[in-house]
């Protein structure tokens, strides 16, 4: 005998499984990324290299102290290799390697999934945090360790670090992805990405010392946030005297904070306009 069925029973709803978010969809990207990245042992060591041997070059080939400033070369030229090293991870890095991927159909297989566009970009700027840390790090122990770096001892020198290390780090990694659109093929990539970093070393500060520079190369680099990020980590490592080293005479921590974050917002609209998922060629 069957019992009557209830006439205010109301049919189970099946529960529908919760789709991931965006964010935590970047955050799996971003550790495939890392995975990616640390399995190439010969990037992983150029990476973390690069600004170590440029400040053991320069802090031996110029081991005097800095005329009129009371500091030492080393302490001097790892500010420099602190900005490079952030812009070499994240301008150089994703403008060669997301161009080779959309040359070798990765990005359009990567478009074809479900995975949303912003998951994809979200791995990419981990991978660029991961690595930019990382590499800051060693570059600093090194620098103490060896070369007789002083760090910053007070909380609002880190804070300026901090903030100065986001903002240059969130511009450069965002003009990285726009610059990516810009080769033709991934065999390209090399040499168009490469060629306005050099550049932009020379005329940023971070070879030459930035009161020897002409006056137009100098307005040159204003327009890049290579030269602030020099400028700022310059105001963090030096004492105050060394302000009278700088173009104004100051570290002008304002300006500095306006001209990147104006990079990240320039870079934002770039990527937006320029970026492309399949090559030229594929139409």
């Amino acid at each position: 005998m069957t019992t009557p069925t209830s006439p205010t029973a109301r049919p189970r709803k099946e529960s529908v499984p919760r789709q991931p978010s965006a964010w935590s969809l970047g955050l799996l990207r971003g550790g495939i990324e890392l995975k990616q990245f640390f399995r190439r042992r010969e990037q992983v060591v150029f990476t973390f290299a690069f600004p170590i041997v440029f400040l053991a070059l320069f802090a031996s080939i110029f081991s005097d102290d800095v005329e009129g400033a009371g500091i030492t070369a080393s302490q001097l030229y790892v500010a420099a290799m602190l900005a490079s090293g952030i812009m070499s991870v994240s301008f150089q890095s994703l403008g060669i390697s997301i161009a080779i991927e959309r040359d070798e159909k990765v990005l359009r297989r990567l478009r074809g999934t479900p995975m949303p566009p912003s998951a994809f970009f979200l791995g990419k700027i981990w991978l660029v945090l991961v690595t930019a840390i990382a590499e800051s790090v060693i570059l600093l122990a090194v620098g103490t360790l060896l070369f007789d770096v002083d760090l910053p001892t007070t909380a609002g020198k880190w804070l300026t670090f901090a903030w100065i290390f986001l903002l240059g780090l969130t511009g450069c990694a965002l003009l990285g992805i726009a610059v990516s659109s810009l080769p033709k093929s991934g065999k390209s990539a090399t040499s168009v990405v490469i060629l306005p970093f050099l550049l932009l070393q020379f005329i940023s500060g971070v070879y030459i010392a930035i009161d020897t520079l002409p006056h137009w190369m100098l307005s040159v680099g204003a327009l890049f946030p290579l030269k602030w990020m020099c400028q700022g980590f310059r105001g963090v490592f030096l004492p105050e005297s060394a302000a009278v080293l700088e173009q104004a005479g100051a570290w002008e921590y304002g300006r500095i904070a306006l001209v990147l974050g104006a990079w990240v917002v320039g870079g934002l609209v770039l990527c937006l306009l320029t970026f492309r998922w399949k090559g030229k060629q594929d139409g």
